[in-house]
């Protein structure tokens, strides 16, 4: 895989998207036919073409994992499809990226291949894609990333009830898995036929990895999932991370085993167990400090902010004068003046990343040099660190990780489900059809599409 290709799937990859959908980054040809019809939008031959070339790219070195061309381009499309119709819902439902919003995540990009903004953009130029597209494939990951976040958020509760009972079952479970899957769907409001036929496709394909059929090829030939064209590889995962039933089955499989065939909510699954590790206590860094804080205001600059704190250091330093009551008398933190500036002890993230920073290079009872945060300007006096236990805390805070993360993965797996039954979406070109996606014009849809 190229430099560049990797800094897609590195982009993809953040916002939980398949490879597939780089194909929005690239150019498209002037004269195009098109591919598939998507609510009211299309996906031109060209970039369904390219998405196809992108994974063949990908597995060039494995090519038979693949299957074959016809199935492939299919496989292709349905994600595509999927993509453009979140991404219609979050636009419809008035969920907004801003110019802001897509310079932080390139940024993001840029940083993860340990490359700036300027060689990210001249890596794409070299390569020949179009950065202003690039641009655009990220805010669509964006608005898909808030859709999913405004699906759960309203409707994903986890109350401490439901966290004391899950910790009074001992069911929880404690470390990570590597896990790959492989998913046979089953249509919404399927027929007991529509049932047995995604049955026996299932078992087929257990029957041929059983065989010595590779699992990452049968996951690209047959899966339905979005990560088929990743060999089914969900990664390392915790626990609460990974579907409840497949947390359960990982439990009492052994690395390298291949499990029978589930049924699930959206279809048959078969899971691999790659490796599992546990997790040992939890030792936490908590720091103990105080500090001085002057706020910039519209009517204090911040270089009489910046002055008035320094001229704070100096009585402390030089005059030995005590911070505690200087404190008091000069600190605009409501939270923390009264007491002497006190912060109490606390993790080292907990104030951002510039209170993290300056605590990290000082020493028990250094006093900082100014320094600026949002608010305003600040020193800080380092009054001590320990390693505190948090094994139990870690614990709870999991359990209502593993709480929320099974109700939104459900809620959301719901939502696409319903959406892409409910969607108008067919296909123009007659060898891309299939059941979940008829032909344009042959389909059963009630809904119609308006003109391209």
């Amino acid at each position: 895989m190229n430099k560049l290709i990797a800094v897609f799937c590195l982009t993809l990859a953040a916002f939980g998207f398949a490879p597939t959908a780089i194909a929005q980054a690239l150019p498209v040809d002037s004269l195009d036919r098109i591919a598939a019809i998507a609510e009211d939008d299309v996906i031109l031959q060209s970039e369904l073409d390219r998405a196809v070339s992108n994974v063949l790219s990908q597995y060039r070195q494995n090519p038979q994992q693949l299957p074959p061309r016809q199935e492939l381009e299919r496989q292709v499309l349905e994600r595509l499809i999927l993509l453009r119709l979140q991404v219609q819902r979050a636009g419809s439902t008035g969920i907004r990226v801003t110019d802001s919003d897509v310079d932080q995540a390139i940024q993001r990009v840029a940083e993860t291949n340990k490359i700036d903004v300027r060689q990210l953009r001249a890596s794409l130029e070299h390569e020949g894609f179009s950065y202003d597209e690039y641009r655009k494939t990220l805010r669509d990951q964006l608005l898909v990333q808030r859709l999913r976040q405004r699906v759960v958020q309203n409707q994903v509760n986890v109350t401490d009830s439901e966290v004391d009972i899950l910790l009074g079952s001992n069911s929880l479970k404690s470390g990570e898995v590597h896990l790959a899957h492989i998913l046979i769907s089953v249509p919404e409001g399927a027929s007991a036929e529509q049932i047995q036929v995604s049955r026996d496709k299932a078992d087929s394909v257990k029957k041929q990895i059983d065989g010595g059929m590779d699992f990452s090829a049968a996951a690209i030939r047959y899966s339905n999932a979005q990560d088929a064209l990743d060999g089914g590889d969900l990664g390392w995962r915790r626990y609460d991370e990974v579907p409840e039933t497949f947390a359960n089955l990982a439990e009492g499989m052994q690395p390298g085993q291949v499990s029978q065939v589930l049924r699930g909510p959206s279809g048959f699954h078969i899971v691999k167990l790659i490796e599992k590790r546990s997790s040992g206590q939890k030792l936490v860094t908590e720091y103990h400090a105080r500090h001085i804080e002057i706020n910039v205001t519209e009517v204090v600059t911040s270089d009489d902010a910046q002055k008035t704190v320094r001229d704070i250091r100096a009585r402390i330093v030089d005059g030995h004068e005590d911070f505690a009551k200087l404190a008091k008398q000069y600190s605009q933190d409501p939270n923390s003046a009264n007491g002497g500036g006190d912060m109490g002890w606390f993790p080292i993230d907990q104030y951002g990343t510039r209170v993290a920073e300056t605590l990290a290079a000082m020493k028990d009872n250094d006093i900082s040099q100014p320094f600026q945060t949002d608010v305003g300007w600040h020193i800080v006096q380092l009054l001590g660190s320990r390693q505190q236990d948090r094994t139990d805390d870690a614990k709870r805070e999991q359990a209502r990780d593993v709480l929320r993360n099974r109700k939104a993965e459900d809620e959301y797996e719901n939502f696409l489900r319903q959406m892409r039954s409910e969607a108008y979406t067919c296909a123009s070109i007659a060898e891309y059809a299939s059941p979940s996606l008829p032909q344009c014009g042959a389909e059963t849809n009630e809904k119609k599409p308006t003109a391209p």
